[in-house]
C-alpha cells in the first residue's frame, strides 16, 4: 500500500465514523466504595489489636488437634468441591486465552479437489463448458483485525478478569471447604460435650431411682415418688440415643467434605479443639479487607471485567479493518498444478461499518453498563458485609465470655443446691419432689455450658473465615470509570 492509498484510507474511515452508529447519552456510573469511609473504629476499638492478626493458611492448626490437622490435608488432598473449582480456573483462563488470540494475525491453509461439471450458459467457455473436470486449490490464508478502536484488547482485558475472579473464587472454595470441616468438627465436640452431660444424668437418675426403690420397700416413699423415678430414666436414654445419632452423622459429614466414603468417618474420635482463648485483631482493619477476603477480591475483579467489557461493546460503534490476504494454487486439472502459472495471490482491507441495527449496540452497550454498575454494588455491599461479618463474630465472642462467666456461678449454685436437696432426700428428711426441682436447674446448666464451649470454637472458625482465611492479598488496579467523555446523536 503506497502513501496516498493509506492517506484515502485514513480519510475514508474518517468520513465513515461520523456515519456510525453513536452509544448515546453518557450514564453516571456507579462507584467504588473506599472502606475507609465504612466506620468500624469504635466497634473494633475494644479488642486488642496486632499486625500479625491475619490468619495463616492454615488457620485450623491454632486449635492444636492433629486429627482436624489430618481431615483438613485429606479434604485439600482429594476434595472433588475443590477440584471442580479448579477446573472451573482452567475454564476461565483457557477463555481469556482464545480472547488473547484475537489480538494477532490468524493464518490458516486449506486445499481442495471439487469434481464438478460446467454448465454451457454460464461464464466458463467451450471447451471446458459443458464438460466434467476437477478444480484443484491450495491456498494460505492470513486475517489480522487491526483493532483501532481497542475493542479485542478490552475483550481479551475483561476475559482476563473473569480469570482473576475465578482463581479467586477457587480461594474462597478452598475457605469454605475448610470453615466447613471446621464447623462439623466443633459440632462433633459439641455433640460430644452434650453427651458427657446426659451420661452423668443417666448416672445420677439410675442412683436415684434405686434409692427411691429402697425407700419404697421402707415405707418412705409411696408409688408415685418410684414410677416418676422410673421415668426419669428412659428420657435420659432416649436424649442419649439423640446425640449418638448426631455423632454417626456428623461423622459421616466429615468423611463426606474430605471426599471420602463414610468409613473415614468411622476412625474420626473424640474431637481435642478448642476455642479461642485470646482474640486479637489486624490494626489494618477495614482498609486491607478488601484484599484479605476471596469473597470481596473475586468481586473486585469482576468489576475490572465489566468495565472493560463497555469498552469492548462501546469499540463495536466504529468501523472495524480486517487485512486479509491469500496466496496458493488453483487449477483446472491436475496438469501444470504445481507451476507457476496456477499461482493466486490477493490482498487487501475489509471494511465492516455499523450505520443502522435497530438499536442492537446500543442496547448491548446500556446491559455492559447495567452490569458494570450491578457488580459494583455487589462489591460495596460485599465489603460492607465483610465488615459486618467481623463485628457480628465480635459481639457473640464477647456474649460467650459473659454468658460463660454467668453460667459457672449458675452452676456452682444448681449444683449445690442439687446436692443438698439429694442428701436430705438420701437421709429421709426431703421428698423426691425436691430432688426433681433442683434436678432441673442443674441438667439445664450443664447443658449450657456443653453449648457455651461448643459456640466458643464455632465463633472462633467463623472469625478465622471472616478474616479471609489466610488469603493472600493480590494486587488489584482500579476500575476505571467507564461512561465518561461519549457523545450522543441519533442514528
Amino acid at each position: 500500500m503506497n502513501g496516498a492509498t493509506r492517506i484515502s484510507t485514513v480519510l475514508a474511515l474518517s468520513l465513515l465514523a461520523t456515519a456510525c452508529a453513536t452509544p448515546g447519552d453518557p450514564v453516571e456510573p456507579a462507584s467504588l466504595r473506599d472502606p475507609n469511609a465504612l466506620a468500624a473504629s469504635a466497634t473494633f476499638a475494644r479488642e486488642e489489636a496486632s499486625a500479625d492478626a491475619w490468619p495463616a493458611a492454615d488457620w485450623w492448626r491454632a486449635f492444636g488437634d492433629p486429627q482436624l490437622d489430618r481431615l483438613m490435608d485429606d479434604a485439600l488432598a482429594g476434595s472433588p468441591t475443590l477440584r471442580e473449582a479448579q477446573a472451573r480456573t482452567r475454564a476461565a483462563l483457557a477463555a481469556a486465552d482464545a480472547s488473547e488470540s484475537n489480538l494477532y494475525p490468524h493464518v490458516g491453509a486449506q486445499g481442495s479437489a471439487v469434481r464438478e461439471r460446467f454448465p454451457e450458459h454460464a461464464l466458463v467457455p467451450p471447451p471446458v463448458a459443458g464438460t466434467w473436470d476437477t478444480v484443484y486449490q491450495l491456498n494460505a490464508a492470513l486475517s489480522w483485525e487491526i483493532d483501532f478502536w481497542g475493542g479485542n484488547r478490552a475483550a481479551y482485558a475483561s476475559a482476563l478478569g473473569r480469570a482473576r475472579a475465578a482463581q479467586v473464587d477457587a480461594a474462597a472454595a478452598r475457605l469454605a471447604l475448610t470453615t466447613s470441616i471446621a464447623l462439623a468438627y466443633a459440632r462433633l465436640e459439641q455433640a460430644f460435650l452434650e453427651l458427657d452431660v446426659e451420661r452423668d444424668a443417666l448416672a445420677d437418675r439410675e442412683h436415684i431411682h434405686e434409692l427411691t426403690r429402697q425407700r419404697s420397700r421402707a415405707g418412705l416413699d409411696s408409688r408415685l415418688e418410684l414410677k416418676q423415678a422410673e421415668a426419669a430414666i428412659p428420657a435420659s436414654r432416649e436424649r442419649i440415643e439423640q446425640l449418638e445419632e448426631t455423632i454417626a452423622l456428623t461423622r459421616h459429614q466429615l468423611a463426606a467434605l474430605a471426599g471420602q466414603g463414610p468409613d473415614r468417618g468411622l476412625a474420626v474420635e473424640r474431637p481435642a479443639a478448642r476455642g479461642l482463648r485470646r482474640l486479637q485483631l489486624p490494626t489494618s482493619l477495614p482498609a486491607e479487607l478488601l484484599g484479605r477476603r476471596p469473597d470481596v477480591v473475586a468481586q473486585r475483579w469482576r468489576v475490572e471485567a465489566f468495565a472493560h467489557g463497555i469498552e469492548a461493546a462501546r469499540a463495536r460503534f466504529y468501523p472495524n479493518v480486517n487485512l486479509v490476504a491469500l496466496v496458493g494454487l488453483q487449477s483446472l486439472g491436475a496438469a501444470g498444478f504445481f507451476s507457476a502459472a496456477s499461482t493466486t495471490a490477493s490482498a487487501g482491507p475489509a471494511i465492516t461499518l455499523p450505520i443502522f441495527d435497530a438499536g442492537r449496540l446500543r442496547a448491548g452497550l446500556a446491559a455492559s453498563r447495567a452490569e458494570y454498575d450491578a457488580a459494583v454494588e455487589r462489591y460495596n455491599q460485599a465489603l460492607a458485609d465483610g465488615l459486618r461479618d467481623i463485628a457480628d463474630q465480635l459481639a457473640s465472642f464477647r456474649s460467650v465470655r459473659a454468658q460463660d462467666a454467668r453460667q459457672r456461678e449458675a452452676m456452682a449454685a444448681t449444683q449445690e443446691a442439687y446436692e443438698l436437696a439429694l442428701a436430705r432426700y438420701r437421709e429421709g428428711v426431703g421428698s423426691y419432689l425436691q430432688v426433681l426441682s433442683a434436678e432441673a436447674p442443674l441438667l439445664a446448666q450443664r447443658r449450657l455450658d456443653a453449648e457455651l464451649r461448643g459456640r466458643e470454637l464455632a465463633i472462633s472458625i467463623h472469625l478465622m473465615r471472616a478474616l479471609g482465611g489466610g488469603f493472600e492479598p493480590t494486587p488489584v488496579a482500579l476500575a476505571r470509570a467507564p461512561h465518561e467523555g461519549e457523545t450522543s446523536h441519533e442514528n
